[in-house]
């Protein structure tokens, strides 16, 4: 009978609203892949309690061309309840990652975006370089560099994390929808500030900013590098030193990221001006770094294409 009793009180006490408000504070540990996803889960995740967000990679990192999953890699994902990824081939350490953790949730925030092939770019540089049997994917996954990209990974993570914190279903579509109103309001004002630019060819230097090219009219008439680490050799160089002058000395674009030796050996051929573009995938991971970087990208773009 007591036995009976107190079963019917445990019973009483999970059904209670006390029982189901501590249920749903239970902590959530949220990973993001890398920096850019981390800038839009802060937003996304503003104020809601009970949840701990964290970035797997190092926020020096940069891009994951080829990163290696760590030991405290490994220990971070041990204790998440979610991986937020790019997807479009970005994390090529997923395989192992769905291996090591089958029960971890991961949303792909590329879900729905149409993603540029890799050939696409590669057709129209790739003569220029050697790829020494590099693998750059079936498709493009620098995404996030077009706002309205960003802003559809916004709603793709918010909807996963309503699914998750159903306590919190509301601020996190409020925070969602606040973030992409900051995103529209990006995108109106750099589509204006690049809409009648006298110049519109630019070279990059790695194939990080097809998206907002295409989002913004620009014509990425040559790449510097495929591979961020890339070796240009004398003839590569030469390649690029007349692609350049045919084109009619469109800027060149590094990236702070990364060394520029490879603009500087072209610019002192051509003549060409070197400036710098900012693919966001570093920073001091304020929830604001994301349109701070685009805003100066969109200034400095407008400086390097406005000259005759």
């Amino acid at each position: 009978m007591k036995k009976a009793l107190a079963l019917i009180l445990m019973m009483l006490l999970a059904l209670s609203p006390l029982a189901g408000a501590q249920a749903a504070e239970k902590p959530l540990t949220v990973v993001t892949s890398f920096y850019p996803l981390y800038i839009f889960a802060q937003n996304i995740l503003k104020d809601v309690p009970g949840v701990t967000l964290e970035n797997l990679t190092h926020p020096t990192t940069g891009c994951l061309h080829d990163y290696q999953l760590l030991a405290s890699d490994m220990k971070t994902l041990a204790q998440a309840d979610a991986l937020l990824i790019n997807g479009g081939g970005m994390e090529s350490f997923l395989p192992t990652v769905q291996e090591q953790f089958p029960a971890l949730t991961i949303t792909d925030s590329s879900q729905g975006i149409t993603l540029i092939p890799a050939d696409e770019l590669l057709a129209d540089v790739e003569e220029a370089h050697d790829h020494d049997g590099h693998d750059h994917g079936e498709f493009n996954a620098h995404i996030w560099l077009d706002p309205r990209n960003a802003s559809a990974m916004t709603d793709t993570m918010a909807q996963e994390l309503m699914k998750l914190l159903p306590a919190h279903a509301d601020l996190i579509e409020r925070n969602a929808q606040a973030y992409q109103a900051k995103l529209a309001a990006l995108d109106a004002e750099l589509r204006e500030q690049l809409a009648n630019l006298p110049r519109r060819d630019i070279v990059t230097f790695h194939e990080a900013f097809p998206y907002f090219a295409r989002a913004y009219d620009l014509h990425v008439v040559a790449v510097l590098a495929l591979e961020p680490e890339e070796s240009l050799t004398p003839q590569m160089v030469a390649t690029l030193v007349d692609k350049v002058r045919a084109h009619g000395l469109p800027p060149l674009f590094t990236e702070p990221q990364y060394e520029d030796r490879a603009a500087r050996a072209v610019a002192l051929e051509t003549g060409a001006k070197v400036y710098e573009l900012d693919p966001v995938v570093t920073g001091d991971g304020s929830p604001t770094a994301y349109e701070d970087t685009m805003r100066k990208n969109a200034a400095i773009l407008v400086e390097a294409l406005s000259t005759p």
